[in-house]
This record gives structure tokens, sequence and C-alpha cells, in this order.
């Protein structure tokens, strides 16, 4: 853990996040700034960054898990598109160094979905409201997102 990482706080219970995957190698929550309303970061538990120094079955485990968390998107949000991004350093726009990977249901209501325009939920309520609604898609499914 890396006690200035905000996402190696999340996963330690020190900030609070809204949570909708978790097992003992990865965690899914919410982003607080979503591009639009569902968006959900993937990461490890442990603190590793760029991509090129994680290793390849965490990288695997996180893929595993960002398809998962696509899918709920399309089932419940009736998300017609997805955008599944990772960034590595600052060049690239990474903000967190922890690496990450975001999950994006676009919807027909997106103006430009070629670009990058975080917003916010109206309040907590709001995002937890979507935080509910992927969580129980991810686990109706009675599998871990690294299954088949």
């Amino acid at each position: 853990m890396n006690s200035e990482c905000i996402f190696c706080r999340i996963v330690a219970g020190e900030l609070p996040s809204v949570q909708i995957y978790s097992d003992n190698v990865v965690m899914a929550f919410m982003d607080i700034n979503p591009v639009q309303k569902g968006h959900a970061l993937v990461i490890p538990r442990e603190h590793y960054d760029p991509i090129t120094a994680t290793p390849d079955e965490i990288l695997a485990a996180m893929i595993k898990t960002a398809k998962a968390v696509a899918a709920a998107q399309i089932e419940t949000l009736g998300a017609l598109g997805i955008n599944v991004t990772q960034a590595n350093g600052a060049a690239a726009g990474q903000i967190v160094p922890h690496i990450h990977i975001h999950v994006i249901p676009r919807c027909p209501t997106a103006a430009d979905p070629a670009n990058w325009h975080p917003s916010a939920y109206r309040d907590n309520d709001e995002m937890q409201e979507y935080g509910t609604l992927l969580r129980e898609a991810l686990s109706s499914t009675g599998t871990s997102c690294h299954d088949g």
C-alpha cells in the first residue's frame, strides 16, 4: 500500500467509495467525476503503476472484471456502447498513479462519446443508486468476475 495514493486509501477503507465489486485481487467502484453516469473504475488491491510494472495475472483479473462491469452497464443502464480505457503517466492523462481501468457506459443521450467531459452526480445518493444497480448485476451471476 502506498499511503499517499488515493486508490490505496480507498482499498484500505480510509476514504469512502461506492463499491460495485470486490474480491481478493481487484475492486470496482463508481468514479466520482463520471464521464457518463454509471462510469466505474477497476483497480488492483495492491499498488501497481504503470502498466509495464503490473504483473500479467493482475492485468488479466482487471480486464475480466472490466468485462463484467461493462456487461452490467449494458444490462442495467441500457448502454449501447462501452468505453474501456487505461492511461499511463501524466502525459497520457493519468491523474491517480495507481493502475486503473475506466469502464464508461455510452448511452443515446451522450452528446459526444468521443470526448471526455467529466461531470457530476446530483449528489452521493444518486451515485449510490447507480452503484447499487451495477453491484446487484455483478453479484446476481453468483460467480466471480474471474470465472469462465
